[in-house]
Formats: structure tokens, C-alpha cells, sequence
């Protein structure tokens, strides 16, 4: 295993929210099985694209998602501080990230309550009940399913987790811009915005490391809040979400992740359904690799604003690949 450069980048920005010092700190702290995921440069993609392309999968752990590292650093945290003691934790999840605290927390002995909305993805439904989580399906969508989930939390006196709200979530998805830095970092990184963790993460680690690296977000159409919220400057919620990537369709921005991307994200870009579904078909036939439509977010954008990103140094996160049978058959093959 691959041992991580031992100083702290240069901290231009001390009083952001997400510390450069944590980031480090996580990295020893996670479990190494979601650590120095692979990363390569693919040529037939690239090709496909007018590009240079670097991938970094985040698909190849226990949980086939980028959201162990975050979860695995909040649980080992929080432990460390003392603040779970006998209560039981309670979140909210479209999946992965339930998947990724029902992991952690199976390590460690503890409880789990995870609430998911009714018509949520059954594959990562199950994968959460298997991993040891009370798992509560209400809501149309997960944001309703979040504030039912809140509320629990409240009445019980569990010890409520969030993706993007709890800062260690994106400390701990920064150690993913730590790996592709051990590199020289491309002109440009896509990265799949949903509740923020993942993209502010990246951002604040790579804008200490190579400041002339652009960061760019990339959400779909169809679940723009976040988009909406980080280029108004206001936290804008959107009346619903139509879109086939549940990874990232949140309807209701998390006002701290809207103010974590303030200085280190340089762009947010919006895909259509139709381009997920091409980008997932294009990583399999030319990578090899099964994403799903959130994972496959930075390459549908290279495919939407073609002329931007050709012949340029591109990265992009495939953050996860939980599918069902039937979705491989409607989206990939």
C-alpha cells in the first residue's frame, strides 16, 4: 500500500470549514479498503472524448462507492469524541451512503437506523439491511425521507449523521484528491455534486495543492438545487427531482455544503438524463467499467460541453456502480 506524503499542503484558506489537517488525519483513520482506489489514465475513452481522461474508481470496495471514506472518518470521530456512547445512530441515505455508515458502524458494534424513500434503489436497500441497518422506507423522495429521519433522531435521542452537513464526510472524501495529487493534478477535475461532501472534498484539497486546477461540479438537470443554491448565493429548494441519478438528486441543498464550495469550486455544469445514460454506456464499452449514473456525471459532461474540455488534461471520480439487474439491461447493455 501506498503511503501518503507526510506534510499538509500550504493553507491559504485557515478558516474554511474543512481542514487540511483532518484530511491527513482521516487518511490513517479510514479503512484502507476504500483507500488508493485505482486511477489511470484510459486511452479508448480519451479517445472517444478528444481528451486526455483520467478515471479514479471509486467502485472497487466492499460497498462499490466513494462514501466509505467520509462515513468510516465520521464513525471512528465521533467515537473518538465520546459523543455515541449508548445511543444509536440515525440517517438518511438514496443508499450508498447507507451503505457506507451501515460499514462503519458493523465495525465498531453500533446501532443504525437508516430511513430511505419508498421507491428507493432496492439493490442498495438490501446492501443496507445485509450490512446490519434498521432500515425505514418513507417518503417520495430522499429529502422527505431525511426530514422523517431528523425527526426520529430527535424523539429517540439518536445521534443523527449527515452526508454533507458533517464536515468528516467531506475531509474524509478529500483523501480521494490526495491519491490523484501523489501525481501532477489536470487542468480540470468533474466531480458528481449531490449533497456536497464529495465535491467540496476534492475542492478544498486540490485548490491548496494546485490552485490553477479547475473544479467543477457537475449535478443533473433534473435536481439543480445545489447548482441553483451555490450560483445565487442563496439556498434555493427545488419542488421536486426527476432524474435517473438518485446518487445525486437532492431536492433540498444543505446551507453549510452551499457555503463549503464558496472559493474552491470553480464551476457547476448540468447534464441531462440522456447524457448519463450515454456516459455510463461509453465507460463500459470503452473502460470497462459499470457506473452508475451518478458515477458516470463527469463523463456525460465532457460529452455535453464537448468543445470546453477538448484536448485537455481531464480527471474524473466514478463514485459509485450500485445497480439492479434491470437498470444494467435499460442503461448499459
Amino acid at each position: 500500500m501506498k503511503s501518503f506524503k507526510p506534510h499538509t499542503p500550504l493553507d491559504t484558506l485557515p478558516h474554511h470549514r474543512l481542514k487540511l489537517a483532518n484530511v491527513v488525519r482521516a487518511a490513517g483513520i479510514i479503512d484502507p479498503v476504500f483507500l488508493n482506489s485505482p486511477q489511470f489514465a484510459c486511452e479508448p475513452l480519451s479517445e472517444a472524448l478528444s481528451c486526455q481522461l483520467t478515471l479514479k474508481l471509486e467502485t472497487t470496495n466492499p460497498i462499490r462507492s466513494f462514501k466509505g471514506r467520509g462515513a468510516g472518518y465520521l464513525v471512528a470521530r465521533r467515537l473518538a469524541d465520546g459523543e455515541i456512547g449508548g445511543s444509536r445512530i440515525v440517517g438518511a441515505s438514496a443508499g450508498n451512503w447507507g451503505q457506507a455508515v451501515a460499514y462503519a458502524c458493523r465495525a465498531h458494534g453500533l446501532p443504525l437506523t437508516l430511513f430511505a424513500a419508498t421507491g428507493a434503489n432496492p439493490l442498495k436497500v438490501a446492501r443496507m439491511k445485509a450490512l446490519g441497518a434498521e432500515v425505514v422506507l418513507t417518503g417520495e423522495d430522499f429529502d422527505a425521507a431525511k426530514i422523517a429521519a431528523e425527526a426520529h433522531a430527535r424523539e429517540t435521542g439518536g445521534l443523527w449523521v449527515a452526508d454533507g452537513l458533517d464536515p468528516e464526510a467531506a475531509e474524509g472524501a478529500a483523501t480521494i484528491a490526495m491519491e490523484l495529487a501523489e501525481g501532477e493534478l489536470p487542468e480540470a477535475i468533474l466531480v458528481p455534486l449531490g449533497n456536497g461532501a464529495l465535491l467540496t472534498g476534492i475542492a478544498r484539497w486540490a485548490k491548496a495543492v494546485s490552485p490553477a486546477t479547475e473544479v467543477i461540479g457537475v449535478q443533473a438537470r433534473g435536481a439543480d438545487a445545489m447548482e441553483k443554491s451555490w450560483r445565487s448565493g442563496r439556498l434555493v429548494i427545488a419542488p421536486s427531482v426527476s432524474t435517473i441519478a438518485d446518487g445525486i438528486g437532492v431536492r433540498v441543498p444543505i446551507a453549510e455544503a452551499v457555503e463549503d464550495m464558496k472559493g474552491i469550486v470553480d464551476e457547476v455544469l448540468l447534464v441531462d438524463d440522456e447524457a448519463l445514460v450515454t456516459a455510463m454506456r461509453l465507460l463500459f464499452r470503452k473502460a470497462g467499467q459499470l457506473a452508475e449514473p451518478s458515477g458516470a456525471a463527469g463523463v456525460a459532461a465532457i460529452l455535453t460541453f464537448a468543445e470546453r474540455f477538448r484536448n485537455r488534461r481531464l480527471a474524473t471520480i466514478i463514485c459509485g456502480s450500485n445497480l439492479t439487474e434491470e437498470q444494467v439491461k435499460a442503461w448499459v447493455l
